[in-house]
């Protein structure tokens, strides 16, 4: 069936399929039609799921915390400072490791205050356990909270999933999107049936004081899953391809990669951008190709590896700012290369929400050629920023 659907209230349709059980909410923008999409099928009787309003998003997160403890399928949504009042409790979920599905609508972490799209709220949380995979439309939005949950609930990972989309680029546009029936949904996402929970019958304890004997083991415990998550990831997006007919291609997507002689590695929305001018490119005779990064956690160190393997230079995409002077994008695929000759070089726009064109790209595309012609070009390029050349 085919909505002509805003990203919020694509994911809150995903959520609805994935019949949650509860929904801790509090809003923020751009997040908030989500919830209010959920609020509104609850009411209305087309979703069987406790609607719970929260004094606050750590309220919120402790809420969802609890409920996925207690053996519930669990959704929620937050954005910026919802994400960051959160924080504290991000890092108590995935330890304990609770499958919550949540989504973020990544938006400027203030001050300045702000509320278009940048990843600074959720590169601030990359490291907490949560996995993260980035969107690029809303038809990938509503699709990765039905898959999130699938790999959540995996006995090989129990970790929470955090799907982020882009704050009002996907979040309040429209789009065409093909809403799966319910019975597909039902049959590619069996209840969630946790082997331990909370439970007066069956006494356990969880998340209690523990000593330093055993914090190590339980970390090394925490980064196996997140590892495990890797192989769960391709094999639900196999599956999820062969029921739904729409391939994401796991934890990258590549366009035009094969026979490339540079390629620029994007997330998100700019990635639909990047394929136009891909192709205007190619018709202009220069080998260039792109490599969708789509899961930020765990991240595709060996996948990145092998599809650039071939490549003369890299360009590096980040929507964020790590302030030692690259974004976190950059400074990952750094390290994923280690030990490999090609040059790495970083592209920092769209900060704050302002756009990022095809002319910008097609800039980063000709410094990637020139360093990879062995050409002298800035390791760190902010393109469209007053008071910077590139």
């Amino acid at each position: 069936m085919k909505k002509v659907i805003t990203g919020d209230h694509a994911v809150a349709i995903g959520a609805k399929l994935c019949r949650v059980d509860v929904v801790p909410a509090y809003p923020i923008t751009p997040q908030t039609l989500i919830i209010e999409h959920i609020a509104d099928f609850v009411n209305d009787g087309e979703m069987d799921a406790k609607f719970l309003t929260m004094e606050s998003e750590h309220s919120v997160m402790s809420a969802a915390a609890a409920a996925s403890a207690a053996g519930a399928r669990v959704f929620t949504a937050t954005s910026s400072q919802g994400l960051a009042f959160m924080h504290e409790m991000l890092y108590a979920t995935a330890p304990l490791r609770l499958p919550v599905v949540m989504a973020n609508a990544s938006r400027t972490l203030g001050g300045p205050p702000g509320i278009w799209c940048e990843y600074n709220d959720s590169m601030g949380a990359r490291d907490s356990g949560w996995l993260q995979v980035y969107v690029e439309d809303n038809q990938e939005a509503l699709d990765m909270v039905i898959q999130s949950f699938r790999i959540a609930e995996d006995k090989r990972v129990l970790l929470p999933v955090m799907p982020c989309l882009d704050g009002f680029v996907l979040t309040h546009t429209v789009e065409p999107v093909d809403v799966p029936q319910q019975e597909e949904v039902d049959s590619f996402l069996p209840p969630y049936a946790p082997d331990i929970m909370l439970d007066p019958a069956r006494p356990a304890m969880m998340g209690i004081f523990m000593p330093a004997e055993y914090i190590m083991e339980l970390r090394r415990q925490t980064v196996g899953a997140v590892e495990s998550a890797k192989k769960v990831i391709g094999e639900i997006n196999d599956e999820f391809a062969k029921v739904f007919g729409r391939n994401y291609g796991g934890m990258i997507d590549t366009y035009m990669i094969e026979d490339a002689e540079v390629a620029l590695v994007t997330m998100g929305t700019v990635t639909s951008t990047a394929r136009e001018v891909v192709d205007e490119l190619r018709k202009a005779g220069k080998k260039v190709g792109l490599v969708k990064l789509r899961f930020f956690r765990p991240f595709p160190v060996d996948e990145l590896r092998k599809v650039l393997a071939g490549v003369s230079a890299v360009g590096v995409f980040d929507r964020s700012i790590s302030y030692h002077g690259g974004g976190p994008a950059f400074n990952e695929i750094q390290s994923a290369l280690y030990g490999m000759t090609v040059p790495v070089v970083n592209h920092l726009a769209g900060i704050g929400g302002r756009d990022v064109t095809r002319e910008q790209i097609i800039k980063m595309f000709e410094i990637t050629i020139k360093a990879g012609k062995g050409e002298k070009v800035n390791l760190i390029n902010w393109h469209n920023t007053r008071g910077e050349t590139v």
